[in-house]
């Protein structure tokens, strides 16, 4: 019962705390300005049936291409080849990943460390 009424009496004084904050942002005037600004900036896209990324787009012609190439899917970097050479039967893997099965089980058998030790030649 204790701790949930000091619980209360904590979030009651950082709601007091957060109140506080608040009514000094309000009274900023820099805060007025941009508020002010939003407002007017609003008005004017609803007047001209404009949209926030039609204002971006007039303002940097380049903006939908920088958002359109971090949006498209299967541009990560291509991983590095890895070749695996068993030295206890000669076996010889390729992989780009590291969830090929014969390197599981390698890593399973012999520890990841010794395995990775394998490594013979990477290619890009």
């Amino acid at each position: 019962m204790a701790s949930v009424l000091n619980d209360y009496i904590k979030k009651e004084q950082l709601l007091k705390q957060l109140q506080d904050e608040l009514q000094e942002l309000e009274s900023n005037s820099e805060l007025k300005k941009e508020l002010e600004f939003k407002d007017r900036l609003h008005a004017l896209m609803n007047e001209h049936g404009k949209f926030a990324r039609d204002v971006c787009e007039i303002l940097d012609p380049s903006y939908r291409e920088a958002t359109t190439k971090k949006a498209r899917p299967g541009t990560r970097k291509k991983r590095p080849l890895k070749v695996y050479k068993n030295p206890h039967t000669g076996k010889v893997v390729e992989t780009r990943g590291g969830n090929h099965k014969v390197i599981q089980e390698w890593k399973t058998k012999f520890g990841n460390d010794e395995v990775v030790s394998w490594i013979v030649e990477e290619r890009p």
